[in-house]
């Protein structure tokens, strides 16, 4: 993901890397839709079409693309999708482990590309936008890796944060009270290992604290109305718990209550989930 980070793929789900793998793939394909509407609203559309090429000496040439920049963007699962989305733009997938980065396809529109988000290779003011998907909350400071973000974006660029908080990430019904505990617990494991699940009250105030300017905050959801409840198994499921009990976090019992939860909620016909995501946004200084 990035150079310090509380996140770790081979441990972060049951499966191992493998299993995050697909986790994150199934993630990205469950909510891409509402997530690409929104950042269509908030500035990103405007990528869809190519750069004009001024009058001079260069009036003959191609069309310059808008340069995209996914930082954290691990197997590519998000940079894929945006590629084909906006068809204007070159997208990099950045991301500290080159393990990940191996599942990246390059393309003529996106390639890969393996460093540290806290020391972008990329010019000062080079890139029209730069989106963080599930990142922040896996960062100690997030504060100077927005500040590069920001070094990299052209004036008037925009940054994109994806994110979750915890006091208001889904609802689901029926609820199952006994999972509060242990969910709390898989939190404080998160915290202690440097991440913030609460990132997402935090984002306007980490963004103005980087330097951008026109900063907003909105959020989106995806629900069961629409999708069926075992593609929340990625978010609802009781994979990602498996490493905690291997490593003394949570429980047997923990895990069993979890799986037990789980296998009542997707048998239940009247079950009904809504995951509440949120995108922050704040545009570089144009003087």
């Amino acid at each position: 993901m990035v150079g310090v980070s509380s996140y770790d793929p081979a441990r972060n789900t049951a499966g191992a890397l493998p299993g995050e793998l697909a986790r994150l793939e199934a993630q990205a394909a469950l909510t891409f839709t509402e997530e690409l509407h929104l950042l269509r609203e908030l500035g990103l559309g405007e990528l869809t079409a190519a750069w004009p090429v001024r009058d001079g000496p260069v009036r003959d040439a191609p069309p310059r693309r808008h340069l995209l920049l996914e930082v954290g963007a691990g197997t590519g699962a998000l940079t894929r999708r945006l590629a084909s989305a906006l068809p204007g733009a070159a997208v990099i997938a950045l991301d500290a482990d080159a393990e990940l980065l191996g599942h990246v396809p390059s393309s003529a529109t996106s390639r890969p590309v393996c460093a540290d988000a806290r020391a972008l290779p990329l010019a000062t003011g080079s890139a029209s936008a730069v989106v963080f998907r599930y990142v922040l909350q896996h960062l100690p400071d997030p504060l100077p890796v927005l500040r590069e973000a920001l070094r990299v974006l052209q004036p008037g660029g925009r940054v994109y944060v994806i994110d979750v908080d915890g006091g208001l990430w889904g609802l689901a019904e029926p609820a199952d009270p006994r999972l509060a505990a242990v969910y709390t617990r898989a939190a404080a494991a998160q915290r202690s290992a440097g991440g913030d699940r609460l990132i997402g009250r935090k984002m306007s105030a980490l963004l103005r604290a980087a330097g951008f300017q026109s900063v907003t905050v909105r959020p989106f959801a995806v629900t069961s109305d629409d999708r069926p409840v075992e593609d929340f198994a990625p978010h609802l499921g009781p994979g990602r718990l498996v490493p905690m009990v291997e490593n003394g976090t949570l429980s047997l019992a923990d895990l069993a209550v979890a799986t037990a939860a789980w296998t009542r909620f997707r048998a239940d016909p009247q079950a009904w989930v809504m995951l509440v995501g949120l995108i922050g946004t704040g545009a570089s200084p144009t003087a």
